[in-house]
């Protein structure tokens, strides 16, 4: 069976084609600046090799187009026919509490969708029109989506709701709903695999950190709790959004630089962060850099970044009562060694004990990072949202 998977933007496509008889990657590459000047796709060929094409992609129904196109080019694809995909899995952002799992595409679940874009209107908005070019593109083949959320749809109600009049939830669904579920599942079920032990049987602490960053405290397989909430902008601080902020503070920034609801938002999502505070820039290899060089506000950006992280992991063994593994995953997650030191320093007395000169080794693969005495295991551990979507995809059509 072949399955496409594709992840939908506002102005993008990323999309990967999967063989599962041994889960190998066909093709894989993505579609940028779709409504704009300057249209591309950029792929992977299978020598590693990186391939950009530029192309004119009004809308997304050019952009999954183009990239069926590609996948059919005789000298650059992957297949000779389209009639080769047997299904197209997606990955949607907002499931909000209509959707608790992966479910095959129907018109209920597209309208479901489309009634949850208040709650991530670029995301899901993009998800959305993926959806409707896949339709109009290959109208005969199942499509499934996965949701982003879904995972966290386990987190008890005394650990999903804000303290404001319940009647806020439920009239307008507001709620923690927590996001990169598909990655902290992927993560938390392979380290228990790496550990040699029943998912069930353990306490886990995953922390996927990237540009955007969240993590979760998982107990018996369950989400117990995560860091983002109703958006991705609550929990720990990102490259470039702000992660928890007294909502007074908010509203008096408001009110003095005169910032209307969404203006504010996007201050919140775009101008803050590590790049608020450095003022050089969200990405943390600048900023690490900037850091060596001497630049005090970098170096402060990142002090305040590694210190929430820790708070969040000393906050989640808490919660669950102990923990049995750490695991880092994501861009800066899996390549960051100074965040996965710095975030787990002074918590020995939990048992954890990391291994600064193994650490100091791994970037982007698996590896057992803490001493061999510390009673928590310290992982990294690369993400693969991906196979997760296509596998849930694979399932679901086979019934």
């Amino acid at each position: 069976m072949k399955i496409l998977v594709l992840n939908c933007g506002s102005s993008s496509i990323k999309y990967k084609l999967y063989d599962m008889t041994d889960e190998s990657v066909l093709a894989q590459g993505g579609v940028e600046r779709i409504g704009i000047d300057g249209a591309f796709l950029k792929m992977t060929l299978p020598n590693g090799e990186k391939k950009v094409i530029m192309h004119d992609m009004p809308d997304h129904k050019e952009g999954v187009n183009f990239v069926f196109q590609t996948l059919l080019d005789p000298e650059i694809g992957a297949i000779k026919s389209l009639d080769e995909i047997d299904a197209v899995g997606h990955r949607i952002v907002q499931g909000g509490d209509k959707f608790c799992q992966s479910v095959i595409v129907d018109k209920s679940v597209e309208d479901g969708i489309e009634a949850l874009c208040d709650l991530a209107p670029v995301h899901n908005a993009g998800h959305l029109k993926g959806i409707r070019a896949v339709d109009h593109l290959m109208p005969e083949v199942p499509q499934v989506t996965v949701f982003d959320n879904a995972f966290h749809s386990t987190m008890p109600d005394y650990a999903y709701l804000y303290a404001v009049p319940y009647e806020i939830y439920e009239r307008y669904h507001v709620r923690r709903y927590g996001f990169h579920g598909t990655s902290h599942r992927y993560v938390s079920h392979r380290v228990a695999e790496l550990m040699g032990k029943d998912i069930k049987d353990l306490k886990i602490i995953t922390c996927h950190i990237g540009n955007g960053a969240s993590v979760a405290a998982i107990k018996d397989g369950k989400v117990m709790d995560t860091s983002m909430g109703l958006t991705p902008l609550a929990g720990v601080m990102m490259g470039s959004r702000s992660g928890d902020i007294d909502a007074s503070a908010v509203t008096y920034i408001m009110n003095k630089l005169d910032k209307k609801p969404q203006e504010m938002a996007d201050y919140l999502n775009k101008e803050s962060g590590v790049l608020g505070i450095s003022g050089v820039s969200s990405d943390m290899r600048d900023v690490e850099e900037a850091a060596k060089n001497g630049h005090e506000r970098a170096q402060l950006a990142l002090k305040m970044y590694f210190y929430r992280i820790k708070k969040y992991i000393g906050a989640y063994a808490a919660a669950l009562g102990g923990v049995d593994a750490i695991v880092y995953t994501a861009g800066v997650g899996e390549n960051q060694t100074d965040m996965r030191e710095e975030s787990c320093a002074g918590l020995e007395f939990l048992g954890i004990k990391i291994d600064k000169e193994k650490n100091a080794t791994i970037r982007g693969k698996e590896a057992l990072i803490s001493t061999p005495d510390s009673r928590v295991q310290v992982w990294v551990v690369p993400t693969d949202e991906e196979i997760v979507i296509a596998r849930d995809t694979m399932e679901l059509v086979k019934k």
